[in-house]
């Protein structure tokens, strides 16, 4: 009896837990449509962003097997955004490729700048199939195929989308068989530091 009183408890908190997640995606994803939303924008380099979103992520990668192939342009990546909303950006994309990459495959992410652009892209081979129009992809708790029941709000992408639009960015997503590509594009930032008139 206790053991399955524990086991109830758990599966409560988990619950509550995706609850909570949801919630504040919920709150995030409206305060973005509503234009209800403070950038605080300075020059950031993408580069050193993603190795930081990726290092919290290799635990969770390692456990599903996935290999990641780094693509890295060696020229400048700076982008004028906000710090927080750019790496939640990052964090969602590489969480959609935790819950929905087919373990034991390549996830490939690549950094390049074309001519005024920063160009961001997570390729990722999907343990089921996708059966569903890219464009829904970023429609509030669309989730790629109907059957999956891994936790997810559905909303990753479609937040991640909101916040791009934000800072003058394009996002694409194209599915191509099983490939699973999300690519993104900042304008390269054209802001030096402001030196003050006297």
């Amino acid at each position: 009896e206790g053991d399955n009183a524990l086991k109830y408890i758990d599966i409560i908190d988990k619950k509550s837990q995706r609850l909570k997640m949801l919630a504040e995606d919920l709150v995030e994803a409206s305060r973005i449509t509503t234009g209800n939303i403070e950038l605080f924008k300075e020059n950031l380099n993408l580069k050193e962003l993603i190795n930081q979103a990726l290092a919290e992520f290799e635990d969770k990668y390692n456990e599903k097997k996935l290999i990641i192939n780094l693509r890295f342009t060696d020229e400048e990546t700076v982008i004028y955004a906000d710090g927080r909303r750019t790496f939640r950006i990052i964090d969602n994309l590489l969480q959609n490729v935790y819950k929905y990459a087919m373990g034991g495959t390549r996830v490939y992410v690549e950094l390049d700048k074309v001519s005024n652009k920063v160009t961001f892209c997570v390729k990722n081979i999907s343990e089921k199939p996708l059966n569903i129009d890219p464009k829904e992809l970023t429609e509030r708790f669309k989730r790629g195929d109907e059957s999956r029941t891994t936790e997810g709000s559905g909303l990753g992408l479609s937040i991640a989308d909101s916040l791009v639009k934000l800072h003058d960015g394009n996002m694409t997503i194209s599915i191509d068989g099983d490939l699973f590509k999300v690519l993104i594009e900042f304008p390269e930032s054209g802001k030096r530091e402001l030196v003050e008139e006297s």
